[in-house]
């Protein structure tokens, strides 16, 4: 597969590493050229100049560029008859996400959204036990993700909210997709940040508490208030008939989890490392498994547009005070 990885960030280094892995044949574009030289190098991959040259050596393009600029570089390659990956969030308005989708309908190829979070195994094998009854119906969700605040320079496009959108684009969006993907659709968000009350502080934390159709709460927490080199996730799944609980503090992040019920009806995580594998090389390649035999990914671009229009919701709310009323999803 040939592949071009726009933008020489840390993403994408992620994603060319995972794609060198993969086997795949690599190209980087980036707008500092310098950069993508040095990231080629790194890799044993190759340059292009443009991204016009990029497209034209390349069947997929993977866009990693920054958020406000995926929806550009994305209908530009599904204009190209290119399949796109697009890092998440898919883009930073409804509007470019849905014009992205458009495009890559029209000119009949695919367009995958990566949600990296659904490829760690904790969170699939949670979301395994769930679906296999483990626990009944899920009915309380509580999801954090805790980190410190990015090492940026002053003025970077990350801190500007009308290019990045923040910590909840950035950060909140992973466990606001994972909500959905265990209890369904949302029909309210509430959220708070001390980002928005207290911007000079320079410190960010994200609260938003979602209402989905089916009765159940999700409590999602993101917060940049942590010394490096600080990252931690949790999640409890509460349900009719048992717990789930991961925390990383007790076991990698990346590590994986078996579930095993107690005699009490309640599922703990235990670690297994047998099981590991790095999440980004595992969505990468089962994007590239969509292309070649067309299955559906476990992600697909439509939950990428449902994930960033939650994240904009509680970005709304956060701003507003009110809680954010949302449509009926479509098909």
């Amino acid at each position: 597969m040939r592949v071009g990885v726009v933008g020489a960030g840390f993403i994408g280094e992620t994603h060319v590493a995972a794609w060198m892995a993969e086997g795949a044949r690599v190209t980087v574009h980036d707008v500092d050229r310098a950069r993508a030289i040095a990231l080629a190098e790194r890799h044993g991959a190759s340059v292009a100049a443009s991204l016009d040259e990029l497209v034209d050596r390349t069947t997929v393009v993977d866009v990693c560029t920054p958020t406000h600029l995926h929806a550009a570089v994305a209908i530009a390659a599904a204009g190209a008859g290119r399949h796109v990956i697009c890092e998440k969030p898919i883009a930073r308005t409804l509007a470019d996400a849905e014009a992205m989708v458009a495009a890559a309908r029209r000119h009949g190829v695919r367009l995958f959204a990566a949600h990296v979070v659904r490829f760690f195994p904790e969170y699939v094998a949670a979301r395994k036990a769930v679906l296999d009854g483990a626990i009944g119906e899920p009915a309380v969700l509580r999801l954090t993700r805790a980190s410190f605040r990015p090492r940026q320079p002053a003025g970077h496009w990350f801190f500007d909210h009308a290019r990045s959108g923040g910590i909840v684009l950035d950060l909140m969006i992973h466990d606001l997709d994972f909500a959905r993907w265990i209890a369904g659709d949302v029909v309210a968000v509430h959220c708070r940040s001390a980002g928005v009350v207290r911007p000079e502080v320079g410190v960010d934390h994200a609260v938003a508490l979602l209402t989905h159709r089916s009765g159940a709460i999700s409590h999602v927490s993101a917060s940049w208030g942590y010394a490096p080199p600080t990252f931690r996730t949790a999640f409890e799944i509460a349900g009719s008939h048992g717990l789930i609980e991961h925390d990383s503090d007790l076991t990698s992040p990346v590590a994986p989890s078996l579930l095993e019920a107690s005699a009490a009806g309640a599922v703990t995580a235990m670690a297994d490392t047998g099981l590991a594998g790095d999440p980004f090389r595992l969505e990468l390649a089962e994007f590239a498994r969509a292309i070649r035999d067309g299955i559906e990914p476990r992600v697909s671009a439509i939950d990428g547009v449902e994930a960033l229009r939650l994240a904009l919701a509680a970005d709304e709310s956060a701003r507003t005070g009110r809680v954010v009323r949302l449509p009926r999803e479509e098909a």
